[in-house]
C-alpha cells in the first residue's frame, strides 16, 4: 500500500469540510489563491534555481522594481508562471489534462524566454540530462506522453494521490521538453487536483532534497511512495489553510501557539512537517488557528 488508510481516512475528512465550509464562499478562495501566487511561483521558480526571493518575484508580480540587477529571464519566467497559474484556476475544473493543454501550458511558460521551444516537444537531435538521468530519445516522446496521459484517465482504481504521483514521476522521466519541464510537472499536479475538486499545492524549495530524491527512488525502483507522501502532506496543509480561513477563526504564528499553550515551538513545527496538527505557511511561516486543540 503506498498511502496509508490513516492518511487516507484524513485527506477525506479534510475534503468533508472544506466542501461543507466553501458553499458560498468563493469570492474568499479566489483571494486566498490569489495570495498565494506569488509563494507558488517563488518555490517553482526556485526548485529550478532561479536567484529571485520570494519578495522579489511579489514585486514583479505587482509591476514594481526590485532593488538588484535581475535578468530579463527570472522577470519572465516569474510572470509567466503566474499567469500559468492563474489560467489553469478556472481551465481545470472542466477539463482533463490531454497533449494540447500541456503544449499550450508550455508555450504560456517559455514565451518571451526561449520562443524557438515554446509550446513543442523536443525534436530529432534536442537530447536532455538530469543529473545522471539522460531523458528517453526524443523520436519516442510523443509517443511516452501520450501513454501517461492515457493511464492516468483509464485508471479508475488506484487512489489520486497515487495515480498524480505517478504520472509526475514518468512525465519527469520523460522530459519532454528542452526547458520548463519542473515547472510544467508540477502545474499540471495542481490541475490535476483541481479537476478532483481539490486546492493546489505548493512544494517547496526547502523540500527540493526530498523531492529530487523521490524521482531517483522511483527511477531505480519503481517506488512512488516519497513522492505520494510529498503530494500527501502538500495537499493536507493546503486544506487546513483553507479550513482555517473559511472558519473565519483567528490565525497566529505557530510560535505565538506554542507559547500561549506552553508547548516547544521544535516539537509543534515537527508536528507541523508531519502534518499532525492542522498548521500551514504563509511565506515560509508555519501558522494555525487561534482555537486548535492540540493534545
Amino acid at each position: 500500500m503506498v498511502i496509508q488508510q490513516q492518511i487516507k481516512s484524513r485527506l477525506k475528512e479534510l475534503k468533508d469540510r472544506y466542501n461543507s465550509l466553501k458553499v458560498g464562499k468563493d469570492d474568499l478562495l479566489k483571494l486566498i489563491e490569489e495570495a498565494e501566487v506569488a509563494e507558488s511561483v517563488y518555490n517553482s521558480n526556485a526548485i529550478e534555481n532561479s536567484t529571485l526571493t520570494l519578495q522579489e518575484t511579489e514585486r514583479i508580480l505587482l509591476e514594481l522594481e526590485v532593488a538588484r540587477q535581475v535578468s530579463s529571464r527570472e522577470i519572465f519566467e516569474a510572470k509567466n508562471l503566474a499567469h500559468v497559474a492563474e489560467y489553469i484556476r478556472e481551465k481545470a475544473k472542466t477539463t482533463d489534462i490531454n497533449k494540447e493543454i500541456i503544449l499550450f501550458l508550455h508555450k504560456m511558460l517559455i514565451t518571451a524566454i526561449r520562443d524557438e521551444i515554446a509550446g513543442r516537444f523536443r525534436t530529432v537531435g534536442e537530447y536532455v540530462r538530469v543529473g545522471s538521468h539522460v531523458a528517453p530519445a526524443p523520436e519516442h516522446v510523443d509517443l511516452m506522453i501520450n501513454g501517461i496521459i492515457t493511464e492516468y484517465n483509464n485508471n479508475h482504481e488506484s487512489y489520486f494521490i497515487e495515480k498524480i504521483a505517478k504520472f509526475h514521476l514518468e512525465f519527469e522521466n520523460v522530459h519532454p521538453f528542452n526547458d520548463g519541464n519542473g515547472r510544467i510537472g508540477r502545474v499540471l499536479i495542481n490541475w490535476q487536483l483541481i479537476r478532483l475538486g481539490f486546492p493546489p499545492i505548493i512544494i517547496r524549495n526547502k523540500e527540493k532534497s526530498d523531492y529530487y530524491d523521490s524521482f531517483a527512488i522511483y527511477r531505480d525502483k519503481k517506488n512512488l511512495k516519497p513522492t505520494a507522501k510529498i503530494l500527501a502532506l502538500g495537499l493536507m496543509e493546503s486544506l487546513h489553510k483553507r479550513i482555517a480561513y473559511l472558519e473565519g477563526i483567528s490565525i497566529i504564528k505557530l510560535s505565538e501557539f506554542a507559547k500561549q499553550h506552553r508547548k516547544t515551538a521544535s516539537s509543534l513545527a515537527n508536528a507541523a512537517r508531519r502534518q499532525t496538527i492542522p498548521a500551514f505557511r504563509e511565506k515560509g511561516v508555519w501558522k494555525i488557528s487561534a482555537n486548535s486543540i492540540i493534545e
